[in-house]
């Protein structure tokens, strides 16, 4: 049991790694990242899970998440597009190395899997309202 908590740690921390990169680089995703991270310290490490909930800079992008429990479908679709508009440009303006475009690549398709498979989609807001004042 301490290896899959270890290899969860791991996971997670490479996870993080590339959530606080796409804070810096166009069209890498943040928030699956963190997310990601956060769903595997919470299996592994509950110091690091609130370490990372509490963190100042990367805490609040899931707090965020947290608080609309998901994103809608448009936000996903806008999300994943924006991602994928801005890879491209990254990897063809910006990245002169085979290497480094084949990490960001790579990132943005897990990030994206991410989004798409693991992220809940929730209803859109007015929705919500709608359906709770019809009870």
């Amino acid at each position: 049991m301490h290896l899959l908590k270890l290899i969860l740690v791991v996971l997670g921390t490479l996870s993080l790694f590339a959530g606080i990169a796409g804070i810096f680089i166009p069209g890498l995703p943040t928030t699956p990242f963190l997310l990601l991270t956060a769903g595997l310290y919470i299996r592994s490490s509950r110091r690091l899970y609130v370490r990372l909930i509490s963190n100042k800079f990367v805490g609040s992008y899931i707090s965020d998440y947290n608080a609309n429990k998901g994103m809608t479908s448009k936000s996903k679709i806008y999300a994943v597009a924006m991602m994928s508009l801005m890879i491209t440009v990254s990897c063809v303006f910006l990245l002169d190395r085979s290497p480094a475009r084949l990490m960001v690549i790579t990132m943005g398709i897990v990030g994206a899997i991410v989004m798409i498979f693991i992220v809940p989609t929730v209803k859109h807001k007015s929705l919500i309202k709608t359906e709770n004042n019809g009870r």
